[in-house]
């Protein structure tokens, strides 16, 4: 009997044991400072962001997905820096842009914080407010996410990286690979706002006129101009690298040379005066608002009429062609009657934010 109840209090002490080490285990494991609870921020995001997250999304309309020609999905990650000064809308929309420059019709969007201990809720707040607004009016539902927090000093306070799927309609087939010489190239506006709006809020530069960021969700010109023809050849916006890298690229998955006009490329006097200042090239600053498109040459003209008509492509322009000569490169004629390489960028104008 002594025996049976030592061996009996032994297995009691034993599972004890156990399960302090466990508790201890768990505590140690999801405890993080009052600031940055991981509990707080995820009933912060179910309360305040009710509509981004879909609330009643049908998930047979999700699964349905795979009756459609194909999906398109793509990944991203932003700085704190310009997410705080930017309030994150800019995220969403370039996330939006990415999957729309396929030609696809953005849909669903995931999006997971990674988050610095001590990482104050208020901004949080505020971010979420500012993604669920930017959602809403590219038309997008965020549909699944995650957090993880992390200890002080492993990330720069807030790393966000998202996930966007999309529809391509029938009969759409855009790629560089499909440009041919004749082919026009057009521009939805001005170009190099958001690297100079970039450059000046991380370095506190001031200007008479301030440079503004031309973050824009594009599916709504994508959609209007896809309604005119199907047949558009490639399309992509230009961002790290911008228009010069964008064009280099086309270049070299078609295999033709291209042709830029003489200063067909449109460039804002405030933000030109600051490239100038910086001794930047505007061709290779990025955007986030802008997209390029190759059209064959019998519908440039009515694609550059449906662009001017929509809010984002008021200032479309036709900046060159697509040529049989020089395949792989990038030129561009001069006010002497000459023509300039446009080459590809060695390294980066700005450190890259996302």
């Amino acid at each position: 009997l002594g025996e049976y109840l030592w061996s009996s209090w032994s297995c009691v002490r034993g599972c004890g044991s156990l399960f302090i080490l466990f508790f201890c285990f768990c505590f140690l494991r999801i405890r993080q400072p009052p600031s940055s609870t991981l509990f707080p921020y995820t009933t912060l995001f179910r309360s305040v962001d009710l509509d981004v997250v879909a609330p009643g999304a049908d998930h047979r309309e999700i699964g349905a997905l795979h009756g459609i020609d194909a999906i398109i999905a793509t990944t991203g990650k932003l700085e704190f820096e310009f997410i705080r000064k930017r309030r994150a809308v800019h995220f969403i929309k370039k996330l939006v842009n990415d999957v729309a420059m396929s030609g696809a019709k953005p849909l669903y969007l995931s999006v997971g914080f990674i988050i610095e201990e001590g990482l104050s809720l208020e901004i949080l707040h505020k971010i979420a407010l500012s993604m669920e607004f930017a959602a809403k009016q590219a038309g997008v539902q965020i549909v699944t996410g995650d957090t993880k927090v992390v200890n002080k000093g492993s990330c720069d306070k807030l790393f966000i990286n998202t996930s966007g799927i999309g529809t391509v309609p029938s009969g759409v087939n855009i790629s560089a690979a499909n440009i041919r010489p004749g082919d026009k190239i057009i521009i939805s506006g001005t170009v190099a706002d958001h690297g100079m709006a970039v450059m000046t809020t991380r370095e506190d530069l001031s200007f008479k006129s301030q440079v503004q960021s031309d973050t824009a969700a594009l599916n709504g010109l994508v959609d209007e101009m896809l309604s005119i023809s199907k047949g558009i050849r490639a399309m992509r916006d230009p961002t790290r690298g911008g228009v010069a890298t964008t064009l280099n690229e086309f270049a070299r998955q078609s295999k033709v040379g291209i042709q830029l006009y003489t200063d067909s490329v449109p460039v804002k006097p405030e933000v030109k005066g600051a490239c100038e200042v910086l001794g930047i090239d505007p061709l290779y600053v990025a955007n986030e608002g802008k997209l390029i498109v190759v059209v064959p040459g019998g519908i440039a003209d009515e694609m550059l009429r449906v662009m001017k008509s929509h809010k984002l492509g008021k200032d479309s322009q036709i900046i060159g062609e697509a040529v049989g000569e020089n395949p792989g490169i990038v030129v561009q004629s001069t006010g002497l009657g000459a023509n300039r390489i446009v080459d590809m960028p060695i390294g980066e104008q700005l450190p890259r934010i996302c």
